[in-house]
């Protein structure tokens, strides 16, 4: 039995991929996983004779023996591999079993196939419990081969292919090694608003959260509908106002009874509200709401102006400058207009933060962290790392072995361009000019890692004028406490600093940058009351299944990608 230490999955596989001739349901499902036969060391061998029922999709499907049985491969979504399923005529329209795609729920008895055969085991139908046919004139995921670019066009469709399915569960693995690891070492996950107030990164490439253009749209339709009261309207209900009132003073002269002035009194208030009303609803104007030739942010949802967060790491710095080490992982946005294989507009973020740290421990948990993410995969996502290493990136096991093994190579920023400009005059073209003070380019980046070390690099102390207001300004007044860690094949895959704790200087960055400061109240509030010194990190999710995968494009490593014109589903 596996200790507590274990990794869930693996306590599973410690179950589950045992020798012995017994077969565990899936828990909540009355089926067994196809992870569970053919993933056994004996590939499903010693589970013959074991009686089960199974439920997937159909990969492929074919009539033998003149239409009397066909075969067909069955996948759950549990692993890369398929089980064979052997169903008879006398079972079910054969016709409609071997369309792929079609879902299948059958009962049956695991067998071993004849001698020579590639698949240790299949599964001999009893029973075909349930059937999700697919019109093949229709289904527009045939078994050809697909191009990554066409699935985009059927996102909704797309996880049942081999490679979009095998980038799913690396995903999920990296997904679950990134809370393994930070619980292991203390820090605890704070999930940071998806809606802000603030730019993190001053950029102002955000996307804004409002209601006042559907609230705008409802008043037009309400005044098209029902018109705004006239003048006339309102002199008219003023008139009544009157009268009401004058009723109301003859029945006091009169010395009518209480019940008689009351129900008087209530007359004239309803008139009066009435008039209100008709005042308020006259002064409605269909558009935006606007004060002072701008935009009335005051009359919006949130009562000022929001946006979806670019980065979590602000808010986030707040816990940990009260509980030390924390991290956040979800999902930011950009509203940046670029098409380039590189970018989404929603994507995910892995951002931990450590007080009490300076810039070297910031670096030393981005190298750990990277490793044991490498580390993960090939320990626990073996199956589809080598699926993607047969089909997409035959490299992509060895990149992977090699950053799990490797110190990661450090040099300054300033070191870089000076190895980038020597480059350059032994012959070396690049396509963006090197020199002091430029953003390394993705090509610089992938020279420094795939040329010059053949390893990763974390480049530190970055030009101020580069990066954020909160990098901690170092003591040559030029540059910043920053860190970026670079990878093969992605370039930049984390990026960092020891963030500013002193006050007086992150109002003068604030100031130096032209941002207002005060959206950042809170945030100097850190620096005001019990300030510490603290730094942190932001990995791109995606750029790191980018990296282990060896896919070429981002918007095949998320489930729903949404880049510029397009937000399906």
């Amino acid at each position: 039995m596996a200790d507590d230490s274990t990794p869930p999955s693996a306590q599973l596989a410690a179950v589950t991929l045992s020798n012995d001739a017994s077969v565990l349901k899936a828990e909540f499902s009355d089926r067994v996983l196809i992870r569970s036969i053919i993933s056994r060391p004996d590939g499903g061998s010693g589970l013959a004779g074991q009686k089960i029922r199974i439920g997937g999709w159909v990969k492929t499907g074919r009539k033998a023996d003149k239409d009397a049985f066909a075969f067909l491969e069955l996948n759950d979504g549990s692993c890369a591999s398929n089980l064979q399923v052997i169903v008879k005529a006398d079972k079910y329209d054969l016709g409609q079993l071997v369309q792929t795609g079609t879902c299948l729920s059958v009962d049956g008895v695991l067998k071993l196939p004849p001698d020579g055969k590639k698949q240790k085991v299949e599964l001999d139908v009893e029973k075909v419990i349930h059937v999700g046919p697919v019109d093949p004139a229709k289904y527009p995921l045939p078994k050809t081969r697909l191009t990554l670019e066409f699935l985009r066009e059927h996102v909704h469709l797309r996880s049942r292919t081999n490679t979009i399915s095998a980038v799913t569960r690396i995903r999920n693995a990296l997904a679950f090694a990134t809370h393994s690891f930070f619980h292991k070492h203390g820090f605890l996950y704070v999930q940071t608003p998806i809606i802000t107030t603030s730019d993190c990164e001053g950029a102002g490439e955000m996307f804004q959260v409002t209601t006042l253009f559907s609230e705008a749209e409802k008043l037009e339709k309400d005044l098209i509908e029902n018109p705004p009261p006239s003048e006339a309207d309102i002199e008219a209900a003023k008139l009544i106002v009157k009268e009401r009132g004058d009723d109301v003073a003859q029945l006091k002269s009169a010395k009518a009874s209480k019940q008689e002035i009351g129900a008087a009194v209530a007359e004239l208030k309803k008139a009066k509200d009435n008039v209100l009303k008709l005042e308020e609803r006259s002064k409605l104007k269909p558009g935006i709401p606007r004060k002072d030739g701008k935009v009335d942010y005051t009359q919006d949802f949130f009562a000022r102006q929001a946006f979806l967060t670019v980065s979590g790491q602000l808010q986030v710095e707040s816990y940990a400058c009260a509980l030390s080490s924390v991290y956040t992982f979800g999902p930011t946005f950009r509203a940046e207009n670029s098409h380039t294989s590189r970018h989404l507009a929603e994507f995910w973020m892995v951002e931990p933060e450590i007080a009490f740290a300076e810039l070297e421990d910031d670096m030393n948990c981005a190298e750990a962290y990277v490793k044991f993410l490498c580390q993960w995969l090939l320990d626990d996502c073996r199956e589809d790392m080598e699926f993607m290493a047969d089909k997409i990136d035959k490299t992509c096991i060895d990149r992977l072995t090699m950053v799990a093994k490797t110190p990661f190579k450090r040099i300054t920023y300033t070191e870089a361009v000076d190895l980038l400009i020597d480059a350059v005059k032994k012959g070396k073209k690049f396509e963006n000019h090197v020199e002091w003070g430029i953003d390394l380019a993705s090509e610089h980046e992938r020279y420094l890692t795939e040329v010059l070390f053949q390893k990763p690099v974390i480049v530190y102390n970055y030009p101020k004028g580069i990066k954020a207001f909160y990098m901690r300004l170092n003591d040559d007044l030029k540059t910043v406490a920053a860190m970026d860690v670079l990878v093969p094949k992605v370039g930049e895959l984390i990026g960092g600093s020891q963030r500013e704790e002193r006050y007086d200087i992150i109002m003068s960055r604030i100031e130096e940058m032209g941002l207002p400061a005060e959206p950042y109240e809170w945030y100097l509030d850190l620096r005001r009351f019990g300030t510490v010194k603290h730094c942190g990190f932001g990995l791109g999710f995606e750029r790191m299944v980018l990296f282990a995968t060896g896919i070429d494009n981002i918007r095949d490593v998320i489930p729903f990608p949404r880049y510029p014109g397009r937000a399906d589903l």
